[in-house]
């Protein structure tokens, strides 16, 4: 019955043009062990563009994505996830992204990612197999290279990148939709699927039930903490000081 699910899974993801470069049953398996879900910004959340100002946006149907997948984390868990934007820009949009839905950490200015991974496994008391994260580029790769779950955003311009991503086992599965196209979507709607409890999830959203109430109000009982790196050190530190 499983292998007839993840089976169906994969037909459905494969149908979109996104990749599987481990089986979805044995993504399923790594999915299942994760407890923190990290997202790089840019390329990620947005097609990499920059304003003037070094900002870059986020869309709406990425943002139901995340919260989606965190409440079908807390259907089958019983437990909320961490959710986490990893950037090593300063971007306002995140800070705004990463409020307003209360994700519990935003690393900005970091640009040796792994830094702020150690960081979050150390204050939390994760193992790197716990850890789901979405990427686009080659800065990632140092958190890539030890995650649980690798999901890579596809982007047509970069074969040789998705390649060596491939070979050296950075990822477990490619986006069918690119960078800016709703790739977080995908990704969210992916993990999803594997857990078993997309349908469940979708349902009890639509009906604002008693489980997705008791939902927000433990997932908007914190607050947002910022972290950067300063003098070789990850620090908490408001991005608006």
């Amino acid at each position: 019955m499983l292998k007839s699910i993840m089976q169906n899974i994969q037909e459905i993801f494969e149908a979109t043009g996104g990749e599987f470069v481990v089986p979805a049953r044995t993504l399923a398996h790594k999915a299942d062990k994760i407890k923190a879900y990290v997202f790089d910004w840019d390329g990620v959340f947005n097609n990499a563009q920059k304003e003037a100002g070094g900002s870059s946006n986020f869309n709406e149907a990425d943002s139901m994505g995340t919260n989606l997948l965190r409440f079908s984390h807390y259907l089958k868990h019983e437990e909320l996830p961490l959710t986490v934007i990893l950037s090593g820009e300063k971007n306002k949009a995140s800070f705004y992204l990463s409020t307003r839905e209360r994700f519990n950490l935003n690393y900005y200015k970091t640009p040796h990612k792994i830094d702020a991974v150690d960081h979050l496994c150390k204050q939390h008391k994760l193992k790197y197999d716990e850890i789901a994260f979405v990427f686009d580029d080659v800065l990632d790769l140092s958190v890539a290279a030890v995650c649980g779950v690798r999901i890579l955003v596809n982007r047509k311009a970069n074969p040789l990148f998705k390649q060596f991503a491939r070979k050296n086992d950075m990822a477990d599965y490619i986006t069918a939709a690119e960078s800016g196209n709703f790739p977080v979507r995908e990704a969210c709607e992916l993990i999803m699927g594997l857990n078993g409890r997309y349908n469940t999830a979708v349902s009890e959203r639509t009906a604002y039930s008693k489980k997705y109430l008791a939902y927000i109000e433990k997932r908007n009982s914190h607050e947002t903490k910022f972290f950067t790196r300063i003098d070789g050190k990850i620090v908490e530190k408001n991005p608006e000081e």
